[in-house]
């Protein structure tokens, strides 16, 4: 038993030193910019620089769009399957990992074959509607986590009874499914939502390749150009990840504490 604990307790100081080290030497890195002492002139670059602001607010908005066409898509799908088509688990299942096994790059040159601007359906043509293509590809990438996160807080509730009884006092399926089960998977729904923040926050591929002015391609071009900003941003970025999680963490211990006996 002591030795057990013991490898369990090297292994946990490894991979902590394994991340930890790393991100301690870029965030050193990143306080060298004024010569001989520490500073924080690098963040305050990549704050003061407007291109960092409007690719930020702009990866923000489609975060927030992805999330909500991804609820709207994913939990009346989960919501019937678990009602109705169990059966279908299994393939509904394997069609959510898709996103990741394909590559995104294929994905994206996949959108691009079928709606560039000759297409049927020219999606690429205008700004707006290139900005739908790229929301709905975040919605892709995010799949298998959104789905996972929104079937695992349906598992965790009586559907059926729900269902049924909402039913027996004359509800609709529109009622049930905004006033009875979503107030239900509320955390679930969350915890799938800050992956999806993380996702789309962080994306390069798609983002690039449809020429929109995303997060993702700013941290490329400034990674290419510069020397202490890249590090400050990568800082950021690991932070504002973290953050997502500990959020995800936040409100299913809520949950747990909301539902304690």
């Amino acid at each position: 038993m002591k030795q057990s604990r013991l490898g369990s307790w090297i292994a946990l100081i490894i991979g902590t030193l394994y991340f930890v080290v790393p991100l301690i030497g870029t965030f050193e890195f990143s306080l060298r910019m004024r010569r001989g002492e520490y500073s924080f002139d690098a963040y305050r670059s990549v704050f003061a620089d407007t291109a960092f602001q409007d690719s930020f607010l702009y990866s923000c908005g489609m975060a927030l769009a992805t999330i909500v066409i991804g609820v709207l898509i994913v939990v009346p799908t989960a919501y019937w399957v678990q009602l109705r088509l169990r059966h279908l688990r299994p393939l509904i299942e394997f069609i959510t990992l898709l996103p990741l096994v394909i590559p995104a790059i294929v994905i994206v040159f996949g959108y691009l074959r079928l709606y560039n601007s000759s297409s049927i359906i020219p999606l690429t043509a205008e700004i707006w509607s290139t900005n739908l293509l790229l929301a709905l590809s975040y919605v892709t990438l995010a799949l298998p986590y959104m789905y996972r996160a929104v079937d695992t807080g349906l598992r965790a509730i009586d559907v059926r009874t729900l269902t049924e009884a909402a039913e027996n006092l004359g509800a609709g399926w529109t009622t049930i499914l905004f006033k009875v089960i979503l107030p239900n998977v509320r955390s679930a729904i969350l915890s799938g939502a800050f992956l999806t923040f993380a996702i789309v926050i962080g994306e390069f591929t798609m983002a690039s390749l449809l020429n929109r002015p995303a997060f993702g391609p700013y941290l490329q071009l400034v990674g290419a150009n510069r020397a202490y900003e890249p590090s400050a941003l990568a800082v950021m970025a690991f932070v504002l990840t973290w953050a997502c999680m500990g959020l995800i963490n936040i409100f299913g211990q809520a949950k747990k504490t909301k539902h304690a006996p």
